[in-house]
């Protein structure tokens, strides 16, 4: 599953986006990273080896259908038809590059049958305590450049769960305001992680 999900991402990505440092970029991910291997999360949606790229696939599809509905429903407005597909793909597929190299593999204690067994967890080993959406415009902008929309797009996935949030930060209504691709994305990563994450 998890080699048929790499596949599916390489090709998705290498189809759609064409910006200059794109390859680079892959590069990264593919042989300096462990996107590919890695968890979504430590214990909440897809927290399995490979459950990253596969999050990252739902929250394409997720987003791609969002988009072209909002098209659809409003074929005039300037603010969303100008979202093309390479957009939509890198916000989908790179939201979360942050979690590369994020995750780690521990032990604990566990009793089962009356009996203790070490098990496997994850847990965080941080290399880069740079933030979770803003982490990712980071990486992504040091091997190629995003577009404004698409870096507050991947800098707010989280929406109200964003810490920044939590802690008093308004910019996020700005930034949803402006900027409807900011608005689907978050959706799409909520839709992903608690509609088609749960029935994985």
């Amino acid at each position: 599953m998890a080699e048929d999900a790499k596949k599916e991402f390489i090709k998705l990505y290498t189809t759609n986006i064409k910006r200059e440092g794109a390859d680079k970029l892959l590069e990264w991910l593919c042989d300096k990273s462990d996107f590919f291997e890695a968890p979504a999360s430590s214990k909440y949606h897809n927290a399995f080896e490979g459950g990253l790229c596969a999050h990252s696939l739902n929250v394409a599809r997720r987003l791609k259908l969002l988009v072209d509905t909002e098209k659809k429903l409003c074929p005039d407005k300037e603010s969303v038809t100008h979202i093309t597909d390479e957009s939509v793909i890198i916000c989908g597929l790179l939201h979360d590059v942050c979690k590369a190299n994020f995750y780690k593999v521990d032990f604990r204690n566990k009793k089962e049958d009356g009996e203790w067994v070490r098990v496997p967890y994850y847990t965080i080993d941080e290399e880069l305590p740079y933030g979770h959406g803003e982490k990712s415009v980071y990486i992504i902008n040091g091997y190629m450049r995003l577009t404004r929309e698409e870096a507050l797009a991947i800098n707010w996935h989280m929406g109200g769960y964003d810490v920044r949030v939590k802690g008093g930060d308004y910019s996020i209504s700005s930034a949803f305001e402006k900027y409807p691709l900011a608005v689907l994305t978050h959706i799409a990563d909520i839709q992903a992680s608690y509609l088609d994450e749960r029935c994985e």
